[in-house]
């Protein structure tokens, strides 16, 4: 039953987060440590490596389509920094871990966080027809802005999740649907290299070889229905999916919030 659970809910947050440009993560992290079954430390090792397969999927289907949306020059500073970010964010996931000695106050960390930045990107989204945005041109910026995205959602063992399009949109001036398909080129990028660390340094937590595999075919699967049906959508429909799913992802980590404590 627990393998199931797991499948589908992995299956339908990579479909969403597809969709919508933010790796499936984002949902799938705080409702699985909402149903409390696995230490926090697993979950965000099995949503991360569900992340993993879900955005290398989707991009290499996206890579082969002649109208793709990625280009190569402008994404390239944001992708090395999302590899140091992912590093990064490890580090500080493991450290917090160990100084804690608590996986609920780890959890609790990291959904307050969570949930920070995601009503911060709700309030960005719906507002953001008003915002000036900017149109980054400088590659150094980028590898900036590359860091703080890989270093945040690994620490969150998210891949990527809402506050990807955001800056994107705001630093670069990308229509959600360009966003989507860069902010999952950063997620693929920033997993490789914090699941990479993780392996490296001996800190994979004890997990279910068949319930990673089971969740990183659901991610898969997720991830390539996903990527058919957002080529179809109206970019406002992507809007409203993508503004639903934050307010959701709030309300389960208020829960989660209380649950730790």
């Amino acid at each position: 039953m627990i393998h199931l659970i797991f499948f589908i809910i992995s299956f339908l947050a990579s479909l969403a987060g597809s969709v919508c440009g933010i790796g499936g993560g984002v949902i799938m992290k705080p409702l699985l440590d909402a149903f409390g079954i696995l230490s926090v430390s697993a979950i965000s090792f099995l949503s991360g490596c569900t992340v993993l397969a879900m955005s290398a999927v989707s991009i290499g289907s996206t890579l082969r389509q002649p109208e793709k949306q990625i280009d190569m020059k402008e994404i390239l500073p944001l992708a090395l920094g999302a590899a140091a970010g992912g590093v990064i964010g490890k580090i500080v996931f493991q450290e917090i871990r160990d100084r804690t000695g608590s996986e609920d106050m780890l959890g609790l960390i990291q959904a307050a966080v969570l949930l920070a930045i995601t009503a911060l990107t709700f309030v960005y989204t719906i507002r953001k027809q008003k915002i000036r945005t900017l149109k980054i041109e400088n590659g150094f910026a980028g590898l900036g802005v590359g860091l703080l995205l890989g270093c945040s959602s690994s620490f969150l063992g998210i891949g990527g999740g809402p506050i990807n399009l955001m800056v994107l949109n705001f630093c670069f001036s990308m229509s959600t649907k360009k966003a989507a398909v860069n902010s999952l080129f950063i997620i693929l990028i920033s997993q490789i290299f914090s699941i990479g660390q993780t392996v490296l340094t001996g800190t994979v937590p004890e997990v279910d070889l068949r319930l990673l595999l089971l969740m990183a075919v659901g991610g898969i699967l997720g991830g390539k229905l996903g990527n058919r049906v957002r080529k179809g959508v109206d970019e406002r429909y992507v809007d409203l999916l993508f503004e639903g799913m934050m307010l959701a992802i709030m309300a389960i980590n208020v829960h989660n919030i209380f649950s730790f404590m």
